[in-house]
């Protein structure tokens, strides 16, 4: 009865349970890596993206309130 138990906890351990620890750490190196060249590249395209459109609404801002200066009272900023 002991050996009905047994061997199937011995092949767990020698086989099932290496496979599964070495997957286990494989996905985690694989998620602790970091950004692609190619997401960085994007990201970096975005950020740039980003700060030319801060640049123009500030601008557009700035020209709003030199022709109408009460425009932000009116939109509710």
């Amino acid at each position: 009865m002991d050996s009905i138990i047994i061997a199937p906890i011995i092949l767990f351990m020698v086989i099932v349970a290496p496979i599964w620890v070495i997957m286990h750490y494989r996905t985690a190196g694989k998620k602790a890596v970091g950004l692609s060249d190619k997401e960085q590249n994007s990201l970096n395209e975005l950020a740039n993206m980003a700060e030319s459109m801060e640049d123009r609404i500030t601008i557009l801002e700035s020209i709003l309130d030199a022709e109408s200066p009460d425009w932000r009272a009116k939109h509710g900023q």
